[in-house]
């Protein structure tokens, strides 16, 4: 089993494990002891601190995932600066972005409009920005590694974890929503801590001051390049996906942001499979670049699609058959509040079309970003921040916040669709077969068989009944057609083990 299987097997358990236990925090605990402003507060503390952490590693981060292997294969481990070179970075970009922050603070808060009540948690960003940033860059050492799935049990499990423990904490009266908020704003503290201990007992991985290595010296130009380029990059993309939240805060209140960030949700758990597989596949394509092994970077990007194509759409159908009735177990839960949560059911719909077509396209940034032709990938970022954001100006005013779930459909498909062409003219790379239509139709028909069945339940029998009749049905038929041989071939070698066990 090759390392990207492995490492993304092991992802996706993580992955999933985490995304149960904040389905239970975001679809059940959040509404029944927080009100939608509160909800939308952690939202906006979450967007907006992701939004300038980004900012604050100021190129670092990509300079690690292209040039990593370098260092680890021509330098000795004590005579590697990459940490402390790109430690420093961080230091210099979050100090710049704290600066930056106390002299505008006034005039962000007052474009955050509707959302007074945000302004006297505004403080918290930073704390919550400081620990994201160190996460990230050590989580860019530990991808160059190959430790992704313990990255990713840090990140996707253990952190919900540590929020239900402390909703359960606010439940119980322990903690009133100002020390709630101030805990909340720690949450990276214990992965950070963790991520540090992890990356020392490996032996390939130590802080330390030292002069330029040869390395260092000789790529310095071509990092500094590539690192500025992809950074712009990176960044334009994570604020043209943070920016419909904070569209959310200034234009329609915390209210409005708290549904948004529930109906996100639960479009994000169609991004398992992608979140564990873009996180191994950079050091693997990075190092199949190095080697110009063009038939594995092939392999990987159709790979990439069959599987999570696959996924996404049966994840998109279990979503779509049961939003009615998770709609209203919210309504049941949040009734203390007396809060409406109908209107997430289109801004699922819609969005989620928008991930069926992201993650239909694989690995494509992944391919873009890790190859010699790396500013492309910032000048489709650039394309899609200039697009993203003035339909989510234009359009949340037109239809709220449905308004910015059309929106992101819209500039996903437009930035995936300039990313695929380029990849098939530039490299003549094209994923596509024809099981990848059948997936699509197959997806739809075992969709319609389960949506005409007459069941008229109420939520917490129709849930797991109609995810269940899918499941029999989609699993099966994937698995005989072979629409993704990988999987069918990973789900063939489990069967053979219970078989031997059962005799």
């Amino acid at each position: 089993m090759g390392i990207i299987q492995q490492q993304s097997i092991r992802s996706t358990a993580y992955i999933f494990i985490g995304f149960i236990v904040g389905a239970i925090n975001i679809l059940v605990l959040f509404p029944t002891f927080f009100s939608q402003p509160e909800i939308g507060m952690t939202r906006a503390l979450m967007d907006i601190s992701l939004t300038l952490a980004t900012l604050a590693t100021f190129g670092s981060l990509p300079v690690i995932y292209k040039f990593y292997p370098f260092y680890k294969d021509y330098l000795d481990q004590n005579k590697n600066d990459l940490p402390f070179i790109t430690g420093l970075v961080c230091l210099v970009g979050f100090i710049l972005v704290l600066i930056s922050g106390f002299i505008f603070q006034d005039f962000i808060i007052r474009k955050l409009g509707k959302s007074p009540e945000f302004a006297s948690y505004f403080y918290l960003v930073y704390p919550y920005t400081f620990l994201l940033m160190l996460f990230l860059w050590l989580e860019a050492f530990a991808w160059g590694l190959k430790k992704t799935s313990l990255t990713n049990f840090l990140k996707e499990t253990l952190l919900r974890i540590t929020v239900t423990v402390l909703i359960v904490l606010f439940a119980a009266g322990l903690l009133n929503i100002d020390s709630f908020m101030q805990l909340y704003s720690l949450l990276f503290l214990l992965p950070v801590v963790s991520l540090i201990a992890i990356l020392s007992r490996s032996g390939h991985w130590k802080f330390k001051i030292t002069s330029l290595s040869k390395v260092s010296t000789r790529m310095g130009k071509r990092m500094i390049t590539f690192g500025l380029f992809i950074f712009g990059a990176q960044f334009l993309n994570v604020f043209a996906r943070t920016s419909d939240t904070i569209f959310a805060i200034g234009f329609q209140g915390l209210p409005q942001a708290g549904l948004f960030a529930i109906g996100s949700y639960l479009v994000a758990i169609m991004e398992i499979p992608q979140r564990s597989l873009n996180a191994i596949s950079i050091p693997v394509l990075a190092e199949s670049w190095k080697n110009r092994d063009m038939n594995n970077i092939r392999d990987i990007y159709q790979k990439s699609v069959s599987n999570m194509l696959l996924i996404g759409l049966g994840l998109f159908c279990l979503i779509v058959l049961n939003i009615t009735d998770v709609a209203e177990m919210l309504n049941y839960f949040g009734r203390k509040t007396n809060s409406d949560y109908s209107v997430i059911i289109q801004i699922v719909v819609i969005m989620g079309i928008a991930r069926i077509i992201d993650l239909g396209t694989g690995v494509n940034a992944q391919i873009i970003g890790t190859s010699n032709f790396w500013r492309f990938d910032f000048f489709t970022n650039v394309f899609y921040t200039f697009l993203s954001i003035p339909l989510n100006f234009i359009l949340i005013k037109q239809y709220g916040i449905v308004g910015l779930a059309y929106a992101n459909l819209i500039a996903l498909t437009l930035y995936n669709l300039v990313r695929f062409i380029f990849l098939q003219v530039k490299f003549g790379l094209q994923p596509y077969t024809v099981k990848s239509l059948q997936t699509v139709l197959l997806a739809g028909l075992c969709f319609a068989i389960v949506w005409f069945i007459p069941l008229k339940l109420d939520w917490y029998l129709s849930i797991p009944i109609r995810s269940l009749i899918f499941c029999l049905i989609f699993i099966p038929l994937m698995h005989y057609t072979k629409a993704a041989p990988e999987l069918s071939a990973l789900g063939d070698r489990w069967l053979n083990k219970l078989r031997g066990r059962s005799r």
